[in-house]
């Protein structure tokens, strides 16, 4: 019988100490010097840019403060006018994947950024492209695109390194270059693949008691497929 692995380790919380911002500098320094935000902000650029992630170490420093935040997500949420009911309690809106908001989700986004205005509330949302290019409506376009906006880039090979090796090491996981080699050289670059593939690697590493090593590495990815070589 396969032995199935107890995850011990809390699932690390997103802040803006454990962003390593790379070329991102600028929003990673904006959003954190200002928390909530004064003015709309709008994050963009390509999956692994690190938007998520700034997304919710806003959120998380809200809550520090004691401070409600709304919570909007195109890709895992409910989000129809139905559901996208305003909580005047709350000290920002954030808004994930806008660039996948269907007619009802864009329906309900520009009821929320109406009524936000209407209490002084200011919102941070993010997206795959810039403001102009989003594929909506135009009202609701040109309110995310009316304060700052910053495009954001994935990380180079020495940060992604340095990320993976630091989030390996905080699980005890020895990670050999010759790993790391592979990983970056024949997976998809993308930081949040990447974590979710060692995450996945930790646990088949354990239920299999061997050390990660690459033959563990493509057992685990003949099983249990994570994407396709690039």
């Amino acid at each position: 019988m396969q032995q199935v692995p107890l995850s011990l380790l809390p699932t690390p919380v997103a802040t803006f100490e454990s962003f390593r911002p790379g070329l991102n500098g600028l929003a990673w320094q904006h959003l954190q010097a200002d928390v909530p935000p004064r003015a709309p902000v709008y994050l963009w650029g390509p999956r692994g840019s690190g938007k998520t992630h700034l997304l919710r170490a806003l959120a998380q420093a809200c809550h520090t403060r004691g401070q409600q935040v709304g919570w909007w997500d195109a890709d895992s949420m409910d989000f129809s006018p139905l559901s996208a009911q305003f909580n005047p309690e709350w000290a920002v809106l954030v808004f994930d994947n806008v660039d996948r908001l269907d007619a009802p989700a864009q329906q309900a986004a520009f009821a929320l950024l109406v009524e936000a205005q209407t209490h002084a509330l200011t919102w941070v949302a993010a997206g795959r492209v810039p403001p102009i290019d989003l594929p909506l409506r135009d009202d609701l376009r040109t309110r995310i695109g009316w304060g700052h906006t910053f495009a954001l880039e994935p990380l180079g090979e020495a940060d992604t390194r340095a990320v993976l090796r630091q989030e390996a090491d905080r699980r005890g996981i020895f990670l050999s270059d010759e790993v790391m080699d592979y990983l970056l050289s024949r997976l998809e670059r993308d930081l949040g693949f990447l974590m979710s593939l060692l995450d996945r690697l930790d646990d088949f590493a354990l239920s299999h008691h061997r050390a990660v090593t690459i033959p563990l590495l493509r057992q685990m990815l003949s099983t249990t497929p994570a994407a396709a070589p690039v």
